[in-house]
């Protein structure tokens, strides 16, 4: 007894291949021409400078900032916050999209590194920057950074780090323009 095969399940299934490799190949050409209909979200620039004036005014940290930003560099975050864990933040792109930021508060050097740069960040040699030295910390990742404790009235009072994916002697450039305010207690 033989089975015969009806013709009309031939093509039925010869047509859902052939409708298959129609919509894989719509697919592929949407996905290769970008048809999802999402735009890149563009990274925001910030003003940054009435926060450094803020900052400055409370005089609880000495809020490490350049005058201004050097040429082709965006700002695009920057946070300050008071109190008695009391930190400032200013994060940058350059002109050659690489990152830079500066974080300071009342922690340590080390800790500093190890938050900002690798929980397992590498203290190397220490460099002078504008007549003041810097530890520099890395990571197995590329990223560089200056670190240094603050002293106000003698005394350890808070730590400064600039650093990011940028190349080493853009961020010691960088670190070498910036200006401080003071803080309470500071002589003079």
């Amino acid at each position: 007894m033989s089975q015969t095969v009806n013709p009309r399940t031939q093509r039925s299934v010869a047509g859902m291949v052939g409708a298959l490799i129609v919509v894989v190949a719509i697919g592929l050409v949407w996905v290769k021409i970008g048809g999802s209909g999402q735009k890149a979200t563009p990274i925001q620039t910030v003003d940054w400078a009435a926060w450094v004036k803020a900052g400055r005014t409370d005089q609880q940290l000495m809020v490490f900032a350049p005058a201004k930003l050097p040429s082709g560099w965006r700002a695009t975050s920057v946070d300050y916050g008071a109190g008695a864990a009391a930190h400032w933040h200013l994060g940058m792109l350059t002109d050659t999209g690489k990152y830079v930021g500066i974080e300071e508060s009342r922690a340590s050097t080390q800790d500093l590194a190890q938050q900002y740069v690798d929980e397992n960040a590498v203290r190397g040699d220490d460099v002078s920057v504008a007549g003041e030295t810097w530890q520099t910390w890395t990571d197995s990742g590329g990223d560089y950074a200056l670190v240094r404790s603050v002293p106000v009235d003698g005394q350890p009072a808070e730590s400064v780090l600039v650093g990011g994916s940028a190349a080493q002697d853009a961020i010691r450039d960088f670190a070498g323009s910036l200006t401080a305010g003071t803080v309470h207690g500071a002589a003079g």
